[in-house]
């Protein structure tokens, strides 16, 4: 423990809280000077300087959306049919993490009925739900975990319940397995036999409860996603595979920049009368070509003839948003001046969300209703601006949730859905959308630009401040948290779209490190590119470039960034997933040279993860990634299958974003318009040797998945990079050259 202020220290030391006190209280740079840490004899380390609570770790944002959620998580609607298989309707939407199987697997579980018998389909959008439609912050199952086990536990309970009323047997006394509900003496009946007097509304079921989670014998066992052969043999039906009576393939001239208008139509008349052109129509979005197929309707927009008008951000390009974003970073509280410090500067370009579907939706527009399918993670607000802007009261217009092939935040924006309305009620006629690649390169969502400034102050081997202060294009949240309300706020003049970005940022963001008075800050710079939250949002660059900083920290401190990390880490959960990263990834192995390993951490959504890469970088420009292994604890595991491949998607989006992929923008466009130029990783770019270690529950919440696998292995393979190469990385992609021609605009 520390000495009182009081108390004088040993001969050669200050001791802490004096030391502090005099940083606080120092008057002259003269004191300041005296007191530096070269100027103290050698001293022992005392305890490290402890870090106040910050607010994600007292409430974060998976915190918040879940109590959203609370008032209608009684909602779910769980069918049992006649044929004993269980259906549920899920309000969330499936866009390759695994949520529909992880919710099955609690269905099963509850009803002790087998994992093929249970079918999750997406519900559509239901307005009464509020705040439950959501699908974001790593939320899925943090916040159905309870409300599916329990609507399921009813369902079992009342066939219980209706078997004990026909055999006049007490309930007490049955049990359930494969199905069915079992009697003592050996008879039987199947939940399909039993589906329709359990649905009588004079059923008495007594007290109901989920199991014990002691006696779960499904959840938490490794378990292969339902929809996998059905993904891989092209049997998974997206929205484009809809068979819509009517509907007949779209696509859309886009302005050459952001947000740009149309003012004219040179040729309207000739490209009608192209073969197999069927219509076209001028939308807010630019002008629709709706063809017999879509290579023609592809030719047809490329052979229009427009005049368009200036977008929101035509004079933008990197060097005057690097400049922006630099005199945006807000400035820092404590001066270099009064001891020893280490400063970095980072850069990180756009992103592309770069799903394997593109944006697509279909669209059957009337004079009186509307019907949209889509694949959508915020579907009741998607069916409330599309009601609005199509004059139609919201019960007239029905939103089905399709199916995404990916996302990583992408489809929380519904502009397929609204612009495929738009073109279907100009043409009078259903639409199938199709944004091409390079639609969704450019004119698509991606994660913001941002510039990182970073100070930490140290002396006697403890950190004493760590100041991060971040400037970011703005993030557009004006979807707000799923539904018209709260999308409004994001719009307004007061708070508005800021506050709403200031909020996530600090229920999201949070260092596990006791590294003395800490402060993380935000600003936005009011660009109006078309931007979304990319899969964890704020945490990827932000703790990213943190987990550099500890290397550079440690470094100066003499000590080795493992141990540094293990000594100032505050939870005893992230320091076990770091220790077993340690342990199963070899850490401080010789390497040849050129080679080296990288280590960081990351917690976020009641989770804690760890990842420690080997990096070949022998050739600076061309570096690979040979080795990672990681270490995830989310407290309980519903599936750890697909906890591993959650984090496999996050190692594989920190290799792209850190080493090759990114966004270059010019005069108001992302240059990039397909994957050939924009360099997300390849499989020669992933290593083969990738170990993923499930922590065992722990009795813990349960925490969130997806956002988790990202940060760390930015900061690992950054990390690795510089301890191979001498060079320390600062501006990311590390290779990021114009090499290829750019699409014309």
């Amino acid at each position: 423990m520390a000495r009182p202020t009081s108390e004088p220290a040993e001969p050669g030391q200050v001791g802490r809280r004096r030391f502090l006190t005099y940083l606080v209280a120092a008057p002259t740079l003269t004191v300041a000077t005296k007191l530096t840490a070269d100027a103290v004899a050698p001293s022992r380390a005392e305890a490290v300087v402890p870090t106040l609570p910050q607010p994600a770790e007292i409430l974060d944002l998976g915190d918040v959306l879940t109590l959203s959620c609370a008032p209608t998580a009684g909602m779910l609607v769980l069918e049992i049919t006649g044929d004993g298989r269980a259906r549920l309707q899920l309000p969330r939407a499936e866009v390759g993490q695994g949520i529909t199987t992880a919710t099955a697997m609690l269905v099963a579980e509850e009803l002790d009925l087998p994992l093929d018998k249970v079918d999750v389909v997406l519900s559509d959008a239901r307005t009464e739900l509020l705040f439950n439609q959501l699908t974001g912050g790593s939320n899925t199952m943090r916040s159905l975990y309870d409300p599916v086990r329990a609507t399921a536990a009813t369902a079992r309970a009342r066939m219980v319940a209706a078997a004990g009323a026909q055999w006049g047997t007490d309930a007490s006394r049955l049990s359930t397995r494969d199905g069915a509900v079992w009697a003592p003496d050996g008879r039987n009946a199947s939940y399909g036999d039993l589906a329709g007097p359990a649905a009588r509304t004079g059923l008495t079921t007594g007290a109901i409860a989920p199991k014990a989670e002691s006696a779960q014998t499904l959840v938490g066992t490794p378990t292969s996603r339902k929809d996998a052969r059905a993904m891989v043999t092209g049997e998974q039906v997206y929205t484009l595979d809809l068979d819509v009576p009517g509907a007949n393939p779209v696509m859309v001239r886009r302005p050459p920049t952001i947000n740009g208008t149309v003012r004219k139509v040179g040729n309207e008349a000739a490209v009608r009368a192209m073969p197999g052109i069927i219509d076209i129509a001028v939308v807010p979005t630019g002008v629709a070509v709706m063809a017999e197929t879509f290579g023609q309707a592809l030719d047809g927009k490329n052979a229009l003839d427009v005049t368009w008008g200036p977008g929101t951000v035509d004079g933008e390009d990197d060097e005057t948003i690097k400049k922006k974003l630099r005199g945006a970073a807000l400035p820092f509280v404590v001066p270099p001046l009064l001891t020893q410090h280490v400063d970095g500067e980072f850069d990180f370009a756009f992103v592309s969300h770069a799903p394997m579907e593109s944006n697509s939706a279909v669209a059957d527009v009337r004079e009186d209703s509307a019907t949209i399918w889509a694949g959508l993670k915020s579907p009741i607000v998607a069916k409330q601006t599309i009601a609005q802007e199509l004059g139609l009261p919201e019960n007239k217009v029905t939103v089905h949730v399709q199916q995404g092939g990916g996302s990583f935040g992408r489809r929380l924006f519904f502009d397929a859905a609204l612009e495929a309305a738009h073109i279907s009620k100009a043409m009078k006629k259903p639409v199938r959308l199709m944004w091409s690649r390079i639609d969704d390169m450019r004119h698509g969502r991606g994660r913001a630009a941002s510039f990182h400034r970073i100070r930490a102050t140290f002396a006697l081997g403890q950190v004493l401040t760590f100041e991060h202060r971040v400037a970011s294009v703005e993030t557009d949240w004006s979807h707000g948290l799923g539904e018209i309300l709260t999308a409004y706020a994001a719009k307004l003049p007061v708070g508005g779209n800021l506050s709403f970005a200031q909020t996530v940022f600090l229920l999201t963001v949070k260092s596990p490190y006791n590294f003395g008075v800490t402060t993380q800050l935000l600003n936005e710079v009011p660009l109006k590119f078309h931007t979304s939250a990319w899969r964890s949002v704020y945490s990827a660059n932000t703790r990213g470039a943190e987990e550099i900083m500890v290397d550079e920290i440690a470094a100066k401190l003499g000590k080795d960034p493992y141990r540094f990390r293990r000594e100032f880490i505050k939870e005893p959960r992230q320091r076990a997933v770091l220790d077993k990263v340690a342990e199963l990834g070899e850490w401080g192995k010789k390497m040849p040279a050129g080679f080296a390993q990288g280590i960081a951490v990351h917690g976020e959504y009641k989770s804690y993860t760890a990842c420690l890469v080997e990096v070949d970088a022998r050739d600076p420009k061309h570096p690979r990634v040979t080795k990672a292994t990681i270490a995830v604890d989310v407290g309980k595991p519903v599936n750890p299958r697909g906890i591993e491949a959650q984090m496999l998607g996050g190692l594989t989006d920190a290799i792209s974003t850190t080493l090759t992929a990114g966004l270059h923008i010019d005069k108001g466009l992302p240059l990039e318009g397909s994957y050939s130029q924009f360099h997300y990783a390849r499989q020669k770019n992933s290593p083969t040797d990738v170990t993923v270690h499930v922590m065992p529950a722990d009795g813990a919440d349960i925490g969130g998945a997806g956002e988790l696998g990202l940060p760390a292995p930015v900061g690992a393979i950054a990390n690795a990079y510089a301890r191979a190469t001498g060079i320390k990385p600062r501006s990311f992609p590390i290779t990021f050259p114009v090499d290829f021609d750019p699409f014309p605009r």
